[in-house]
């Protein structure tokens, strides 16, 4: 049987991207119900607004789905309390180190899943006693590092014994067979799900997505130490004028507060961040969740017969 699969008690290796504004209830359940593992995106919001998100996931699904901690957050201790009193299975993080945490975690049987941009830090987690690390290149959305997923991948597998997790630029299961060469043992798909009937971002940003062109998922940012992948469009080429015009970091960050918000709820088209993958423009349609999880099984194995799924 897949590590994964054993570890997560998830029918697929497929774990769906934590991202903020778009990964909640629906969505997660979703991806849970079709076979892989949703994850409810804390992103910024506080305490109360995640168990609401819990709760309303627990209705509409008996399988394993987990909560994604992103570190920066100011409320990101109270998150960590949350996943513990609710006996969340298993969590992923970004956007930060979660060592302070993980002596808790483990004691109260939560598994950690960090998202992880280069080998060290892999290294480090596993030393900490992480079940898997999620590897993910530069390709992916939202937050990035700097490493290739195809350069990544192999050297983090060559690097840990735990199960690596591949993600980033990863749409169909040429992908995941991809990934799967490399070392990986499943693989994190985000960009693909916002174009899923249940996901509840703004159609706006759904259209925006499968009328991407190659070149249209851009990166700001970067002199803040944050970098983000987003979609081009008026606020990315804001930002990208800003940081030639020599911004402060504070004022980028300024920029762009509440565009995410704009992005997935509003639809706004101008002033929305619309944070996805490059595979963006491999994405062309909006179908159900059990869908998009079985195309992606039925591809993977067409082209890798003896892929591990």
């Amino acid at each position: 049987m897949n590590r994964i699969c054993e570890l997560l008690d998830i029918k697929y290796p497929i774990i769906q991207g934590g991202m903020a504004w778009v990964a909640n209830a629906p969505l997660a359940a979703a991806v849970s119900n079709a076979g892989g593992l949703g994850i409810i995106a804390a992103g910024n919001a506080p305490k109360e607004v995640i168990k609401n998100e819990i709760d309303n996931c627990r209705k509409l699904t008996n399988k394993t789905f987990g909560v994604n901690v992103m570190l920066l957050s100011p409320f990101a201790d109270d998150i960590i309390d949350l996943v513990i009193e609710e006996k969340i299975q298993v969590i992923t993080t970004g956007a930060g180190n979660p060592a302070k945490h993980m002596d808790r975690l483990k004691e109260a049987g939560v598994k950690v899943i960090p998202v992880v941009p280069t080998t060290a830090l892999a290294q480090r987690m596993e030393r900490f006693g992480a079940t898997a690390v999620i590897a993910e290149g530069t390709e992916a959305g939202g937050h990035i590092g700097e490493v290739t997923t195809m350069v990544l991948i192999p050297q983090i597998s060559d690097s840990v014994s735990i199960p690596v997790i591949a993600a980033g630029g990863i749409a169909d299961g040429r992908g995941i067979a991809a990934s799967f060469a490399l070392g990986a043992q499943g693989a994190q798909i985000g960009t693909r799900f916002i174009c899923s009937d249940e996901c509840t971002a703004h159609e706006n940003y759904k259209q925006l997505v499968i009328k991407a062109k190659d070149r249209d998922a851009v990166v700001t940012g970067r002199v803040t130490g944050h970098p983000v992948r987003t979609l081009k469009n008026k606020l990315s080429k804001e930002f990208i004028k800003m940081e030639a015009a020599g911004a402060t970091p504070e004022e980028l960050e300024a920029k762009g507060v509440g565009a995410l918000r704009l992005a997935t709820v509003d639809g706004d088209k101008d002033k929305g961040s619309f944070m996805a993958g490059q595979i963006a423009a491999m994405v062309k349609d909006i179908k159900p969740c059990e869908e998009i999880v079985q195309d992606l099984v039925k591809k993977a194995k067409e082209v890798m017969p003896n892929i591990n799924l």
